[in-house]
């Protein structure tokens, strides 16, 4: 059963640090773009980030860009979101999706327009609150 697994979240202080983990089981992650987005209360889910299959392009929204950073290591089948000099406003749940076309199709530079409707696989979740 292929299915993703975020983990990594938790509480943390305004301007401190967490990496979150996006593992894979059942299928690699090789050949896909793995996209992780996030969702506050009452709000709609946001897409932050997206790193292709062969690690060649990364996109990030505006208000991640030079906090957050994605990275991935295809041997141990996981991606990385470091998540630095954190804010209350980055309060949600994230979530890491997969896209097997291994593009960022839906990207342009730090725009992105598709509402996560083209990935094929997606985690459950990992909860981020960073106090003020």
């Amino acid at each position: 059963q292929e299915q993703l697994v975020e983990s990594g979240g938790g509480l943390v202080q305004a301007g401190g640090s967490l990496r979150l983990s996006c593992a894979a089981s059942g299928f690699t992650l090789d050949d896909s773009a793995i996209g992780w987005f996030r969702q506050a209360p009452g709000k709609e889910r946001e897409g932050l980030s997206c790193i292709s299959s062969v690690g060649d392009s990364t996109h990030y929204t505006d208000s991640v860009k030079g906090r957050f950073f994605m990275t991935r290591d295809n041997a141990k089948n996981t991606v990385y979101l470091q998540m630095n000099s954190l804010k209350p406003e980055d309060t949600a749940a994230y979530y890491c999706a997969a896209e097997r076309r291994g593009r960022c199709t839906y990207w342009k530079g730090s725009e992105y327009w598709n509402a996560g409707h083209e990935y094929d696989y997606w985690g459950q979740g990992t909860q981020v609150t960073v106090s003020s």
